[in-house]
């Protein structure tokens, strides 16, 4: 059996978490740059707030009646940490699948219903973090079992055939998961609308019309599993950065700034990972959303003579990049630093006559690295980042790292 773990509006519930007078008012966050709407609570459901929709369109109406946020990232990667392993005291097999939900694996327990709603309630207890859980034989079903358990008391199970085949006869195809916008219009035009009625069609018509994830989807729908359970976190394939700047802009040196900013972010994750970066890619980008200004779209793609994961490397190649795509007479509205070719760095292979050395700086990207983990990140930085960082996108309403910076830890008095 399977369960997928999901935290309810999970953004919302940390902003929430640490204003308890919030408890019972709608809370939305709010995208990069504040632009578009990322997280409701259900109460700001209820007034009619849509998803993904941008903020300054609704704001006229709702800014009095909601409690707003600019996302804060950092405290919902600790936050999704903290429910993480607190899952992990239950069962041994999880698996990540996003920054607010998880698969895990429960085969071999029994009196799920007990031993998942004491697992819940224990972990809201724990973090403060509301969660549902949604128990079935596949991925699939525990993903339509989660949906339902936020419609009734938090836990579903569906560990017999009569309970799937009721849940899924009016569960809309649109909401199943893996099925996108195009798959829902081809099932559409075949008069299938439910998981039921998907469900009902014969194997062979749906190996004639849909693609392999449709026939595993087919299979998972009637309990076979066809998506194990992946506990090993894969190597990364690559490791971006991007951001939008707080304003469009034109000034070289703000998108210097950024571009070292972003590149010593790329640097960080790579070490992180205990990877070295082949290839660095600069890509700069205007505003499509504004027609009547200049349009540029420019990227290079620059090979590094040796693969590397520290900072002034990586900066120094990433700001040439930039200059050779940098024009004038166009309003910038972000610049994305792209590092791919990854290999672990216990593998990086030299050159014979290379006399390329970088230990020194990678000396110094490991002190930058103890620093920064200690006294928090940017303590240390290279000058090139800047220290005003007038081009930093806009969070007006950031709320503060509660769980991760001593200035910020809440106090009772």
């Amino acid at each position: 059996m399977f369960a997928l773990i999901d935290c309810n509006n999970f953004y919302a519930s940390c902003e929430r978490l640490f204003r308890p007078e919030l408890r019972l008012k709608p809370v939305v966050v709010l995208s990069n740059n504040d632009g578009c709407i990322i997280a409701r609570s259900q109460e700001a459901k209820d007034l009619g707030v849509g998803m993904a929709g941008p903020w300054h369109l609704v704001e006229p109406h709702l800014q009095k009646e909601v409690a707003l946020f600019s996302s804060n990232y950092t405290l919902y990667a600790d936050m999704s940490a903290r429910v993480m392993n607190n899952i992990a005291r239950y069962t041994p097999d999880v698996e990540i699948y996003s920054i607010d939900e998880c698969f895990v694996s429960l085969a071999g327990f029994s009196n799920l219903e007990e031993y998942c709603s004491r697992m819940r309630h224990s972990i809201i207890r724990n973090t403060g973090i509301p969660i549902s859980v949604g128990v079935a034989p596949t991925k699939v079903l525990a993903k339509l079992a989660n949906k339902l358990a936020k419609k009734h008391n938090g836990v579903c199970i569906l560990d017999s055939h009569d309970k799937v085949s009721e849940a899924v006869a009016d569960f809309k195809i649109d909401d199943l998961w893996g099925v996108g916008r195009q798959y829902r219009k081809k099932l559409n035009s075949f008069n299938i609308h439910t998981a039921g009625d998907f469900r009902s069609q014969p194997l062979e018509w749906v190996r004639e019309h849909l693609t392999i994830q449709g026939v595993r989807m087919w299979y998972e729908l009637h309990g076979k599993s066809c998506m194990p359970l992946s506990t090993v976190t894969e190597r990364k394939q690559g490791i971006r950065s991007s951001r939008s700047f707080g304003m469009l802009t034109n000034n070289y040196v703000f998108i210097e700034e950024a571009t070292a900013s972003y590149a010593t972010r790329v640097a960080e994750k790579l070490r992180k990972d205990k990877s070295c970066a082949s290839l660095l890619s600069i890509r700069l980008i205007t505003n499509i959303h504004k027609p009547e200004t200049a349009q540029y779209y420019k990227s290079i793609i620059i090979t590094l003579p040796n693969p590397t994961n520290n900072t002034a490397e990586l900066v120094a190649h990433a700001i040439k990049g930039l200059k050779q795509v940098y024009r004038t007479g166009y309003l910038f509205l972000k610049v994305e630093v792209f590092a791919t070719g990854l290999i672990p760095e216990t593998e990086v292979q030299l050159n014979l006559f290379s006399t390329y050395d970088g230990s020194t700086n990678n000396k110094v990207s490991a002190l930058m690295d103890k620093l920064n983990g200690h006294y928090g990140r940017g303590t240390l930085r290279l000058a090139a980042e800047g220290f005003e960082k007038k081009w930093s996108m806009r969070r007006r309403y950031l709320s503060p790292d509660y769980t991760t910076d001593w200035a910020s830890i809440l106090r009772v008095i």
